[in-house]
């Protein structure tokens, strides 16, 4: 999942960005060698939606999902820069008329605007993502809500863009996806008008970003057991890399620079096919549930059996043998009444062997593969939504500041999207064993 930009100053044109070296260029991923050019249908990557645990609330159901595949298209899609032209701004909607196509209108005064055109590019595969529904979207995905998965309803304003990115891809080997901030419309445009934070580069060509961005986000490392948390920063319509503005709607643009991907509302995954080869199956995820109930876990106080649920029963109401936690300490119990400290809110409980007092939840195996560094033991819960994971996969996601609203950044939970609290965001569980 390499995510390279070179920090020197510079914004070549998206047809240049042939290789990860090349200044400015976001690159997404370069899977080389690790591709099979023989195999059909060749897989590009994966994107996962944080916050869903493996499926929307509704149901996967065409192209809104928690999760997509990107492999090469029968035919090419991609599109790169041509022709670009200098017109008053009266005669932009003439311009941008032909919906055959695509163009980037960019709007520097009521009198002048600058118009890139595309052509067509049979080297490249494009995919666009964005809340709209309309058939050039490939991916849609709507806004999160913290520990509550899709923000449903009519009251329930969202902050993505109906265009909010595109991907590319290069359909011959290394398959190098780079990503770009907005996607094209109906109508094949995209429309950065007077207000939208747009400039000149250094070799005259137009470069902008949209009203709340698309911020990216590679982990040092990759995203493997050794990861760290990097830094966000912001790609333009072009697909160039920058510092983040002072907020996501300020109209000055950071500093060239160089997979999470977030979209002011949702956070995507990036994973490589050969970064999904090394994450868990959800076969090896079911054979940790059951070597984990296999051990016969108990609850200290009542000596009742624990077991965690199969995913097959959804996160449902806890059943008896549903293991409960004190996050604060990490002891698990059966599900009890006693020990609450209503002045302090009805999950706050007094754990009955330290006497911490903390939420008290149910605990949930987190089942999103791809979310997992590695397939070790459910050692470790989230604080405090109680997603159960490896030590590893628990710890990276503690420390990953997430974007949040326009300007803020907080660690939240991967599988339900629920922020994060407590000194680490997560801890270890304790379990008791069989007494016999």
């Amino acid at each position: 999942m390499v995510l390279e930009g070179n920090p020197e100053v510079g914004s070549p044109r998206t047809s240049d960005l042939q290789h990860p070296g090349n200044q400015g260029s976001c690159v997404l991923s370069s899977p080389g060698e690790d591709a099979q050019p023989g195999e059909e249908p060749i897989k590009y990557g994966e994107l996962i939606v944080l916050g869903y645990n493996g499926c929307l609330a509704n149901g996967d159901k065409g192209r809104r999902r928690s999760r997509l595949a990107l492999s090469r298209r029968p035919h090419a899609n991609g599109v790169k820069p041509d022709v670009i032209h200098h017109i008053s701004t009266p005669l932009v909607s003439k311009a941008l008329s032909n919906r055959g196509q695509h163009s980037i209108s960019y709007t520097l005064s009521r009198s002048h605007s600058v118009i890139v055109e595309y052509t067509h590019d049979s080297d490249t595969d494009m995919f666009q993502i964005g809340r709209s529904t309309e058939n050039m979207i490939d991916f849609v995905v709507t806004d999160t809500s913290p520990g509550g998965g899709a923000a449903e309803g009519p009251s329930a304003q969202s902050t993505i863009s109906r265009y909010a990115c595109r991907i590319l891809c290069d359909r011959r080997p290394p398959y190098t996806a780079r990503i770009y901030a907005a996607g094209f419309d109906a109508s094949s445009n995209i429309f950065l008008g007077e207000r939208a934070a747009k400039w000149r580069t250094p070799d005259g060509l137009m470069d902008g970003l949209t009203t709340n961005g698309v911020l990216v986000m590679h982990p040092a490392g990759g995203f493997s057991e050794d990861s760290a948390p990097g830094v966000w920063r912001e790609i333009s319509v072009c697909g160039n890399v920058y510092t983040l503005r002072d907020s996501r709607s300020a109209q000055q643009r950071g500093k060239l620079d160089g997979s999470l991907i977030d979209l002011c509302g949702a956070t995507l995954l990036w994973r490589t096919p050969a970064g999904l080869l090394r994450a868990p199956t959800l076969k090896q995820l079911e054979a940790q549930r059951q070597e984990a109930n296999a051990a016969r876990p108990q609850c200290p106080v009542g000596l009742s059996t624990l077991a965690f649920p199969s995913p097959a029963r959804g996160r449902t109401a806890p059943d008896k043998q549903q293991p409960w936690v004190y996050v604060r300490c990490g002891h698990v119990h059966g599900y009890h009444g006693w020990g609450c400290r209503r002045e302090r809110g009805p999950q706050e409980r007094e754990c009955p062997l330290c006497r911490l007092v903390g939420p008290y939840v149910p605990l949930w195996l987190g089942q999103e593969a791809g979310l997992c560094l590695d397939p070790g033991p459910p050692s470790h819960a989230f604080a405090p939504c109680g997603h159960v994971c490896s030590e590893k996969t628990a710890r990276y996601w503690a420390q990953t500041p997430l974007p949040h609203g326009t300007h803020a950044f907080h660690a939240a939970c991967p599988f339900c999207g629920a922020w994060l609290t407590g000194e680490h965001g997560c801890v270890r569980l304790i379990f008791q064993g069989p007494l016999d």
